[in-house]
């Protein structure tokens, strides 16, 4: 079932998303040469929980940690594991919180140091995807605009789009109706309505889009172990249009 959610409801999960947005700022500054996977999950425990809040992802469905940490060919839901990060790595964090009962999801890949001009480039495309997406969360749009949107993008500049891993819906529940797949066709799909909250999220390969999952039943991998990039938003549907919840005023 989607829930509208109303303006009180809303303005929690404003509230939410701006710590998350705080959280994600501080994590990805750690982001360096020599840092761990760990250090920085141990830096997200402690972040979400100075700011009054649950870090979501612990214990959810069972995954061990406090945000997902993916390198290079991972893609998405890697276990942060004491991992030292080298130079060129491109480094994406996923991470979630609860505040007052109420979730916000979000993460973003950043360059561990300098990373070469096509991992620079694989980083930009992904975010500008995850902008135009937000841009077509519009009321009186569909879904289907918003895949189509990002699918565009990412297709047009040589990359591939991971199925089978999709945005969603957020409330009360990290993962709510609807799904919100990166790909997709102008006018299909439910209508976007003021009330709807999603969580918007390309992920994005840099070669095929065929993943695995690894051993450890989490981490998702690229099949041709090509890298991979990610990024994600919170968003609200207003009724002129999408207000992002994850993202610092200052970032405007």
């Amino acid at each position: 079932m989607i829930t509208l959610k109303r303006r009180e409801e809303v303005d929690l999960m404003r509230q939410a998303g701006r710590r998350l947005a705080e959280v994600l700022d501080h994590l990805a500054a750690l982001v360096a040469p020599g840092v761990t996977t760990t250090e920085i999950d141990r830096a997200a425990n402690r972040e979400i929980r100075r700011r009054a809040s649950f870090p979501g992802f612990l214990g959810y469905e069972g995954f061990p940690k406090h945000l997902c940490i993916s390198v290079n060919n991972q893609v998405v839901h890697g276990i942060p594991d004491g991992r030292r990060l080298v130079e060129g790595d491109i480094v994406s964090l996923d991470c979630g919180l609860i505040y007052q009962g109420w979730w916000a999801d979000a993460g973003l890949t950043v360059s561990c140091g300098e990373v070469d001009q096509e991992g620079a480039r694989l980083i930009r495309v992904t975010r500008e995807a995850l902008e135009l997406g937000i841009a077509a969360a519009v009321p009186g749009n569909h879904l289907g605009d918003i895949g189509h949107a990002v699918q565009t993008h990412i297709e047009t500049n040589g990359y591939s789009v991971v199925r089978g891993y999709t945005g969603h819906g957020i409330g009360r529940d990290m993962h709510e109706a609807p799904e919100v797949p990166n790909h997709g066709f102008p006018g299909r799909g439910i209508e976007i309505r003021p009330g709807l909250c999603l969580a918007i999220e390309p992920i994005v390969n840099e070669g095929e889009p065929g993943t695995l999952v690894e051993p450890d039943g989490w981490t998702v991998i690229t099949a041709d172990r090509r890298r991979s990039c990610y990024f994600e938003h919170t968003i609200a549907i207003g009724s002129d249009g999408a207000e992002v919840l994850t993202r610092l005023p200052e970032a405007v």
